[in-house]
């Protein structure tokens, strides 16, 4: 019975631990505004997850999207939501927003 409870012990550790780590992500903010994006570029570390919040300020809706990530999050006019990007190689990812197709970024890994 002893080991049982040490083997739970040892799983609330690591999922604790699992959670502590996800709050502890570099992170990075991106407004949307209506088919404006700022920053259209962000600067990231290679190598690491990140997390990007995105605040949808604008008057309509907003999708993140980026196909080379394969993410994407809608957002409804004043929504805020966050994206996890597994750790990159360094380069350049595209993003975009698919409801204004001439709003552009790039995230860059160093």
């Amino acid at each position: 019975m002893k080991l049982k409870s040490q083997i739970v012990a040892l799983a609330v550790s690591v999922f604790a631990s699992g959670i502590a780590s996800a709050a502890d992500l570099p992170t990075f903010k991106l407004e949307m505004n209506d088919g404006k994006l700022n920053p259209a570029r962000i600067e990231v570390p290679a190598g690491q997850r990140i997390k990007i919040e995105v605040h949808n300020i604008g008057k309509g809706a907003a999708e993140f999207e980026s196909v080379q990530l394969r993410k994407e999050k809608v957002l409804a006019p004043g929504a805020d939501s966050f994206v996890v990007i597994a750790p990159l190689e360094p380069g350049e990812y595209k993003f975009f927003d698919d409801f204004h197709q001439s709003a552009q970024g790039v995230i860059v890994a160093k």
